[in-house]
């Protein structure tokens, strides 16, 4: 049964203090999850940049021309996970990032879905929170909030 503030109550009630302190921070921790992932590929990317390999790489998946997808790709993940990191823009970037797992799921879904035989298991866990995140904005501790817009 749910307390009076809509929250469950916890398994041990002397633990409902230190709940009411932290559950507000929950949505900031998924928010970075998803926004460190985001980043370290983007930043992969600036590191690799479009050299031949990593072109032909997305040339092999089907994304010809190549530039325009690895750009492409480089803008959501990084600047992307900047935006959610900080909250700002937050469903936008949020649902690029569920269109590109999207994507890339589409792409890797013949693998079948174990990521450990390079299927879809991990763009589809990731584009599901990026689309769980576009749906309900930044939250309380988000730059969007402080502006007074879920943008």
């Amino acid at each position: 049964m749910a307390a009076s503030e809509g929250e469950p109550r916890p398994l041990i009630p002397a633990l409902k203090p230190f709940y009411d302190r932290v559950v507000p921070l929950s949505w900031a921790l998924v928010r970075f999850a998803v926004a460190w992932n985001l980043i370290v590929h983007g930043w992969g990317k600036i590191v690799s940049g479009p050299a031949p390999r990593v072109l032909k790489a997305f040339a092999d998946l089907g994304f010809d021309p190549p530039q325009p997808w690895f750009w492409s790709a480089f803008a959501v993940e990084l600047v992307g996970g900047i935006g959610i990191l900080l909250g700002l823009f937050t469903r936008f970037f949020a649902a690029a990032v569920a269109i590109e797992m999207l994507v890339i799921t589409l792409v890797y879904w013949k693998s079948g879905f174990s990521w450990l035989n390079r299927g879809y298991e991990y763009t589809l866990l990731w584009g599901l929170v990026a689309l769980a995140i576009a749906l309900r904005g930044g939250g309380p501790y988000s730059l969007d909030r402080k502006l007074g817009a879920e943008l």
